[in-house]
């Protein structure tokens, strides 16, 4: 029985046939064009489509990312902070507690606007009892801050180094806070010993709830 010979294949025809189909095609309609560059320019745009959106999405996954892990680190750093403040809780408190009783202590050498008065009558007891005589005794105006108000007065008094001494000394020594700036001694002509200290005391009182409240309307015409 005889063998049936393989079928042989043009390999040229074959190629001169896949030229001619690539061969004249027109860019402006590629509808026309055969079969196969037809179907390989819609691969061709299915996989530049899929391409396209695969990069697209790998790019807003990518920012997605970043923005994720400088999130990550920010709460990392927050945590680290809570932590390191939650193992000092009970130091914080204690803190807490002292500088509140410091800020009482502190308070409580503020007078109020009613004891103004008292204490104007003390600083001038404080000079009277070291046996100087005050040439001036000006209150000047208020000026009110964010948390007190201070109060200037200009002094002028006259009496030994020693007496000016003792009077500062007394001054500070005043349960209500009270200094004394810019002052300037002058020895006086024809008295020896004696001496004239100008200078001006300042002390301090707490706000009323009206300027509180004048304080606060202030600050909110301002924003």
């Amino acid at each position: 029985m005889a063998k049936s010979s393989a079928p042989s294949i043009d390999f040229k025809a074959l190629q001169d046939k896949v030229r001619a189909q690539f061969t004249g095609l027109d860019p402006n309609d590629p509808s026309l064009w055969p079969a196969l560059p037809r179907n390989l320019l819609f691969v061709a745009v299915c996989v530049a489509v899929v391409a396209g959106l695969w990069f697209f999405w790998l790019k807003s996954v990518d920012e997605e990312l970043v923005a994720e892990t400088a999130k990550e680190q920010q709460l990392r750093e927050t945590y680290k902070k809570k932590l390191v403040q939650a193992v000092n809780l009970d130091a914080l408190r204690k803190q807490l507690e002292q500088v509140q009783q410091y800020v009482t202590q502190l308070e409580k050498q503020l007078p109020s606007k009613a004891e103004m008065d008292a204490l104007l009558s003390d600083i001038n007891q404080a000079g009277l009892g070291r046996s100087l005589q005050f040439d001036l005794f000006r209150p000047g105006n208020v000026a009110v801050r964010e948390y007190y108000a201070e109060l200037p007065i200009t002094i002028r008094v006259t009496g030994t180094y020693h007496d000016i001494g003792l009077f500062a000394g007394d001054i500070a020594n005043l349960s209500r806070i009270v200094t004394l700036n810019d002052l300037t001694l002058t020895p006086i002509g024809g008295r020896e010993g004696y001496l004239t200290m100008d200078g001006v005391a300042k002390t301090y009182r707490y706000l009323d709830p009206e300027e509180v409240a004048a304080q606060q309307k202030g600050k909110g015409a301002k924003k």
